[in-house]
């Protein structure tokens, strides 16, 4: 049961990720609608395949460190305000 918990919670906080990755490529690269293989081209000229994937960790990272500051908030309120 558990096992299929964590796997559960790891499929959707790979969603996250990958939502991230879209949402920022979209927002930094607004070229890529138009011309997708001109980016791709480009990427591969300049040879920084992993700077996508760093945004999106660092984003990821700051968006998570929320997250659980958000869920310790309501957890303390819930144990001392009933």
């Amino acid at each position: 049961m558990i096992q299929f918990l964590m796997i559960k919670i790891f499929k959707i906080e790979l969603l996250y990720f990958f939502a991230i990755l879209l949402v920022l490529t979209f927002i930094q690269h607004p070229d890529l609608l138009s011309s997708p293989f001109a980016r791709v081209t480009l990427m591969q000229k300049n040879e920084n395949y992993f700077h996508p994937l760093l945004w999106t960790l660092s984003v990821y990272t700051v968006v998570g460190i929320f997250r659980f500051m958000y869920k310790l908030i309501r957890a303390v309120k819930n144990k001392f305000v009933k």
